[in-house]
């Protein structure tokens, strides 16, 4: 199967969901938050570093769950290419 090569700008937006993900994460550790998502710590630090561009919507959700964020607001970022910060992404639960 030969994948569609990614465009300019799904490789920007790749690079901008793992730089939000990496600053959600703060000073945890890679190694615990890849475990509490059920990802490897390698895809973690290649989705951080936006190595994996596309990654799986179940990989983004994981991510987000365990890092409190609003996977919506996640998603309308990165897309959009916002600035934002990581008080617009977290989860509003009650």
């Amino acid at each position: 199967m030969v994948r569609t090569p990614l465009t300019a700008d799904e490789r920007q937006r790749g690079v901008e969901l793992g730089r939000a993900l990496q600053r959600a994460r703060g000073r945890r550790s890679a190694a615990e938050v890849a475990l509490l998502a059920g990802i490897s710590l390698d895809t973690l630090r290649k989705i951080e570093r936006g190595a994996i561009a596309t990654p799986a919507f179940f990989t983004v959700a994981a991510l987000a769950r365990v890092l409190d964020l609003d996977l919506a607001a996640l998603a309308a970022a990165t897309d959009l290419g916002l600035p934002v910060t990581i008080a617009d992404l977290r989860s509003q639960r009650s």
